[in-house]
């Protein structure tokens, strides 16, 4: 009957503390599933370089770091231009800073800055 009891004890002691272990320090953790991000990484400027432009089409390929606010690494991609007239600020080559958004589906260059 004791060991029966030593078990149970132990048991439950040993399943307490799995889970106390873990939960471990979750102060830090961000339980908005993403939701809430800072205005920093939100409005801030990712760095790439134009590859394409094809202006009847309305779209900049754009080799780039990562985009913060996208949650997406480096690599290169088409983006829609926002504004057409993005298109003739730029050439094949520019270095550009530039905030990408995506709207309606769409990867969308919203600001548009050469470096």
């Amino acid at each position: 009957m004791k060991k029966a009891l030593f078990s149970i004890a132990m048991g439950g002691a040993l399943a307490f503390s799995a889970s106390a272990y873990a939960a471990g320090d979750m102060s830090s953790m961000d339980m908005s599933g993403g939701a809430k991000q800072s205005a920093d990484a939100k409005n801030g400027m990712s760095h790439g370089e134009v590859k394409k432009i094809d202006a009847a089409a309305g779209k900049l390929t754009i080799k780039h770091g990562p985009l913060e606010n996208l949650g997406m690494g480096g690599m290169t991609m088409v983006f829609k231009a926002k504004d057409p007239a993005m298109l003739s600020q730029v050439k094949v080559g520019d270095k550009i800073d530039f905030v990408a958004e995506e709207i309606d589906g769409a990867l969308t260059v919203v600001t548009l800055q050469k470096q």
